[in-house]
């Protein structure tokens, strides 16, 4: 399914996307909606949609704004406004569609059906990465240095079993139950393990491959690990890691 949020100042235009939505684009869910910039960059922040359907002129600002406020755009957007001035700069956001208000429902499902072409191809590039990433683990033979203000620790990658983000700081999880926070990013340990049969399941948590245990469905969707700690699951992430697993079980 494709998760999709809705984001238009007027109640009767998220109401109409959302029945249009239910009616004509059965692999759609709308997973949240939000009236202006401000909420709208709150619910995209929690619910990580595949897709949003994006309004220009709000009451707080313009869907343009919403966009250069984030650090990254790592979903689909669909433009729906009522003016048609703004069709130029909002390709140059690589929007997938740019629909004018009232929305046509034959242009929705065309705009929909393109945007869902271009998640299949990026969950397949993930995918293929990701079991590029999974061939690694059993080369988890190198070290890695961490830094701590009293302590230097040289660790072998195979006894990290997850690592969690704090802010600015990372604390390693290691399975001799060592808890050792060091100044830097989870991005930038993930950049750095790239390669190295780890991955990001949840913007708080990055996890070695070699250590899952299960994939518990429940609450949500959370791994298990060899120390049997439980760490969530971005709901994006979930159809990703049920592909990992069954490849890891072949």
């Amino acid at each position: 399914m494709i998760q999709v949020v809705i984001i238009d100042d007027e109640d009767h235009i998220r109401d109409s996307l959302g029945k249009l939505l239910a009616r004509h684009c059965p692999q759609v869910t709308v997973c949240g909606e939000a009236s202006g910039v401000a909420s709208g960059i709150k619910i995209i922040r929690e619910m990580h949609p595949d897709l949003v359907l994006l309004d220009i002129e709000m009451g707080d600002g313009t869907g343009f704004d919403l966009l250069q406020s984030l650090p990254a755009i790592d979903f689909n957007v669909i433009f729906v406004t009522a003016y048609d001035q703004y069709a130029l700069q909002a390709f140059r956001f690589s929007a997938v569609d740019y629909l004018l208000k009232p929305v046509n429902p034959e242009h929705l499902v065309t705009a929909i059906n393109r945007a869902a072409l271009l998640i299949r191809d990026h969950f397949n590039t993930q995918m293929n990465a990701l079991y590029e990433n999974l061939r690694s683990v059993a080369r988890q033979d190198k070290k890695i240095i961490l830094k701590t203000s009293e302590q230097i620790h040289l660790l072998d990658l195979k006894n990290i079993v997850s690592l969690q983000s704090d802010s600015c700081y990372t604390t390693v999880h290691t399975s001799e139950g060592e808890h050792i926070m060091v100044a830097k990013t989870l991005k930038e340990y993930e950049e750095m393990l790239t390669g190295c049969g780890f991955y990001r399941v949840h913007k708080s948590h990055l996890i070695n491959l070699a250590h899952i245990k299960r994939f518990d469905k429940q609450d949500g969707g959370y791994i298990v690990l060899a120390n049997d700690v439980k760490i969530p699951v971005a709901s994006r992430k979930r159809e990703e890691m049920l592909g990992l697993l069954e490849k890891m079980a072949e």
